[in-house]
């Protein structure tokens, strides 16, 4: 299995941290959280990993080495301009395409998300699977009964997304993205038949993508998400780990 981490992030919501350093070198519980997704990921038998980075990748490429690429053969995507995640993606198509299925890790993202069973849940008809859970937030991707990708919609606004047109969002069931994928590498042959390229969010390439390509959700009811997102979730996440939160 290969495995790629988005660690190119700017981190302003964690500033002043990240004045200094990148959001993937911010340490929680005394472990930065590049290396806690990194090691979990080399633990589920990511024997390749992708790091991508932009915002002091001086850093991660020497804490990358001085780890020794955390357990696995781990190389540093490095982005002159920040590509959003899509973009991210395809700027590591290099390092991906023809070497099967990877995982796509965010690196400010705590689970318990058996990590193994989740890759060897990409069917050999889809393009990608991706992690959703239920939380407190408004914008929602969109599955129908077999779990398939229908649309997106935002519940503060009413809008929706769809690439099968109008769609009534009240029948569908309404997920929230965890920012855990696992995608077929023809991805990168389906981002250039839909013609996407430089700058791009995923989930506009995902939702543009569904209707011509399968994409499933995956939805274990006993998953728990925590996003590392601002300076006031540092230490609810040690609190959580403590706790064994990621066991």
């Amino acid at each position: 299995m290969n495995a790629m981490i988005f660690a190119a992030g700017l981190g302003t919501r964690l500033r002043p941290m990240t004045d200094h350093m990148p959001k993937a070198l911010v340490s929680i519980g005394g472990t930065p959280m590049l290396e806690r997704v990194a090691a979990r990921l080399a633990s589920a038998g990511a024997g390749n990993i992708v790091v991508n980075a932009h915002h002091f990748p001086e850093q991660i490429v020497s804490y990358v080495l001085e780890r020794g690429g955390f357990g696995s053969k781990t190389t540093v995507c490095i982005e002159k301009d920040l590509l959003e995640t899509g973009g991210g993606l395809l700027n590591a198509r290099p390092f991906l395409e023809g070497g099967g299925p990877f995982v796509l890790h965010n690196c400010d993202i705590l689970s318990n998300l058996d990590l193994r069973a989740f890759a060897s849940a990409l069917s050999s008809d889809a393009l990608a699977v991706l992690a959703v859970s239920r939380r407190e937030s408004p914008r929602k991707l969109l599955f129908d009964s077999q779990m398939r990708l229908c649309g997106w919609t935002d519940l503060r606004t009413g809008e929706v997304r769809s690439p099968f047109g109008q769609i009534d969002p009240s029948r569908y069931e309404a997920l929230n993205f965890a920012g855990i994928h696992c995608l077929s590498d023809k991805v990168f042959a389906a981002m250039d038949a839909l013609g996407f390229s430089g700058r791009f969010p995923i989930i506009d390439f995902y939702l543009a993508a569904a209707a011509l390509y399968p994409i499933y959700g995956y939805y274990p009811e006993d998953l728990r998400i925590f996003d590392i997102g601002k300076i006031g979730s540092i230490a609810e996440a040690e609190k959580l780990l403590g706790e064994g939160f990621c066991d």
